[in-house]
């Protein structure tokens, strides 16, 4: 038997688990799933023959290296920080490892160390990083193929509450970590390249900057910048490309709604509320107000945010509860960040029953014989529930298909690597489509810069 090591049980392992556990027979594969929770680790497991689930804490070394020595790959699905001493374990004990987190400075630096072992040490091969590389790489590689040079690449993400299950006036839910929701588009301006004139849009600005996208069958969308559009410039081969802008995807209205929080300045997470913990959410949501001996809080938040009460902002607001004298915050030391995320978990937790949904979204630009032209690739993927989530099978899919690539040595170029090479992506793809996980490209006249757009 192969023995892959799962390091991490929870939300995102759930579609690579099952997945892997589909082929343990017909592939030879034993899972050993480690997981500070057993319990976790052994409901992931669901009683399989060919999985054992185990307590792991990756902080003790000996254990960690123990279960890293006796497996033939390791998947790592911590938090990305926690990414590098399984790494460098796996150099030391010469295991191929894959994450679907962004490639750190540290784990750049074992790049030799890995090509030297020849060993695969494969990251961002989840959605976004992950599928986002692969089906933008496909489509410019056949573009350069052709003969064909970029001009523009945009490409939008997100991950959404699927149609049949919206039913909240933010048509928003949370489907993946809910603390980087709340501190989306902090830590430096989004920055991008429009029409060969470089970008930037301030943190208090990026939620009023957005654009429309249109995605047949579900209606529209609105982007908004993420911090950096630059990042992939170079491993994409687009140094020279007029326009590079990177996006994140909500349903529209979500980001003129948020920004509201910004302006009231709830998503600062910099410094911590005095006796947060005992604090109601009204009371929370007056620490940002003014002071005034008559006025409501509910006056005050309207007066300062300059809207009516029957503007639907104002609906919006209300529908969180954030206005609720009962309602105890009840965390020690929070910041506004953590405490926002608290009252919104309250009203944005994705039920049992419930499916979420991901969109993903690439325009791509290019001339090729003296004419311009566009493609347009969209995917959508419906989840089929709070466990078997969009979410879960769009990240833990390609990270379980690049596995078995590996240990089948169908992928072999040595390495700290992304999933930009057509050895990696062809075959992710494609087996990716047996999922429902397609895109649709269309093809038409370059449009190029629209000034109707509200980003300029």
């Amino acid at each position: 038997m192969r023995n892959i090591l799962i390091i991490g049980a929870g939300r995102s392992a759930s579609s690579l688990i099952q997945y892997l556990l589909q082929h343990s027979d017909t592939e030879n594969l034993h899972l050993t799933i480690g997981d500070l929770s057993l319990a976790l680790a052994q409901r992931k497991t669901n009683g399989h023959k060919n999985a054992t689930a185990i307590a792991l804490d990756i902080f003790e070394a000996q254990q960690r290296k123990t279960e890293i020595e006796k497996a033939d790959i390791v998947i790592s699905m911590l938090p990305a920080h926690l990414h590098i001493e399984v790494a460098k374990d796996c150099i030391v004990y010469k295991k191929h490892m894959v994450t679907a987190s962004y490639v750190s400075e540290a784990m750049l630096a074992l790049d030799a160390a890995a090509k030297q072992n020849n060993l695969v040490l494969m990251n961002e091969i989840g959605l976004d990083p992950g599928i986002d590389h692969m089906s933008a790489m496909k489509v410019i590689d056949e573009i350069r193929e052709k003969g064909g040079k970029m001009i523009l690449f945009e490409s939008f993400c997100g991950g959404l509450v699927a149609p049949e299950s919206d039913n909240n006036l933010w048509n928003y839910k949370f489907t993946w970590a809910p603390r980087n929701v709340v501190l989306a588009g902090q830590g430096g301006a989004a920055k991008f390249i429009q029409e060969g004139t470089y970008k930037y849009i301030p943190y208090h600005k990026v939620f009023r900057r957005t654009e429309f996208l249109e995605v047949e069958g579900y209606g529209r969308f609105e982007g908004y910048a993420n911090r950096d559009s630059l990042k992939y410039r170079s491993v994409y081969g687009l140094d020279d490309v007029l326009t590079l802008y990177r996006g994140t995807i909500r349903r529209v209205g979500y980001s003129k709604a948020w920004n509201m929080f910004v302006q009231l300045g709830m998503t600062d997470d910099s410094y911590t509320i005095d006796n947060s913990e005992t604090i109601s959410y009204r009371e929370f949501t007056n620490l940002f107000l003014p002071y005034h001996p008559t006025d409501s809080v509910e006056i005050k938040l309207r007066l300062n945010l300059g809207i009516d009460q029957d503007d639907i902002m104002w609906d919006k607001l209300v529908e969180l509860d954030i206005f609720n004298a009962h309602k105890i915050v009840g965390l020690i030391n929070a910041s506004p960040a953590q405490i926002l995320e608290k009252i919104l978990t309250d009203s944005w937790t994705l039920q049992e029953h419930e499916k979420d949904m991901i969109v993903m979204y690439h325009k791509f630009g290019y001339e090729i014989n003296g004419v311009q032209k566009q493609i347009d690739s969209k995917m959508v993927c419906i989840g089929e529930d709070q466990t078997y989530t969009a979410m879960a099978k769009t990240v833990g899919l390609p990270v379980a298909i690049a596995t078995l690539q590996i240990l089948n040595g169908n992928i072999k170029t040595p390495g700290v690597q992304l999933p930009i090479r057509k050895e990696v992506y062809l075959p992710i793809l494609k087996e990716l489509e047996t999922y429902g996980i397609h895109f649709k490209e269309t093809e038409k006249p370059y449009v190029g810069y629209n000034p109707d757009r509200v980003r300029q």
